[in-house]
């Protein structure tokens, strides 16, 4: 997994808590069902400061790169998920071992 994050920061690069929020704001839309570029007007709303400019010759670019956050969000969920469910399993296993 670490070698996961890794890459995926490198992917990503360092964002302001700005960018979070509107990039956060691309992936939900497209979470419903919206295209990325109903997606990119409705997070430009929200965040005006950090909305994106695209044309039909990199709209294709922003897509995959925000069609990649969907993906990275979804397996992050669930690789917390699968560790607040294991976390429990083993701190029980710890204490069996301590008596």
């Amino acid at each position: 997994m670490k070698a996961y994050i890794d890459q995926a920061a490198e992917i990503i690069g360092d964002r302001t808590s700005e960018e979070i929020a509107h990039d956060d704001a691309v992936v939900e839309a497209l979470h419903q069902g919206r295209t990325i570029e109903e997606a990119l007007a409705i997070a430009g709303e929200k965040h005006p400061e950090e909305k994106i400019d695209w044309d039909d010759g990199n709209v294709g670019d922003i897509g995959a790169h925000f069609e990649y956050l969907k993906e990275h969000s979804r397996i992050m969920k669930k690789f917390r998920k699968e560790n607040d469910i294991k976390s429990p399993m083993r701190n029980s296993e710890k204490t069996r071992r301590a008596h």
